[in-house]
């Protein structure tokens, strides 16, 4: 099975110029936990629930003032839509990530995601138990 067959296709995504109440008030409303920064349609970064509460407070960031550029990790962790589940999910159990963004191969532009959830509910059992093992594993222990 390829990417394309399960991912997300409408995703919402922030600029890195956005604010962080602009990306939390975005999570809240479609109710995920996670934003890919695109700049000029391009994949810049991202942006997840855990940066917003975690790192921003923890750094004493306004959301109301400090932008997505400011917080977003970049290098993001991405794939093709033409790839298949299991490559997907290699790579989520390697770099111990659930979210992975999909980029159109042609042109590299941002065009889903695929989650842990969509591979456990669309994949096999044990593709989706082994990344769910890894991925929540604490860091170093590998």
């Amino acid at each position: 099975m390829k990417l394309k067959e399960l991912m997300t296709r409408e995703v919402a995504v922030v600029k890195p110029s956005d604010t962080l109440q602009t990306a939390a008030q975005k999570m809240r409303q479609r109710d995920i936990g996670f934003l890919p920064v695109c700049e000029n349609d391009r994949l810049v970064g991202v942006i997840s629930d855990r940066d917003l509460s975690i790192r921003a407070t923890a750094d004493g960031l306004d959301p109301k003032t400090a932008t997505v550029d400011q917080l977003k990790t970049p290098g993001v962790v991405w794939c093709y839509e033409d790839q298949s589940v299991e490559e997907a999910a290699r790579l989520m159990k390697e770099k111990q990530i659930r979210r992975l963004a999909v980029l159109d191969r042609n042109d590299k532009r941002l065009v889903g995601v695929v989650a842990l959830g969509d591979i456990a509910t669309n994949g096999t059992a044990q593709v989706s138990g082994e990344i769910l093992e890894k991925v929540s594993e604490p860091p170093g222990q590998t």
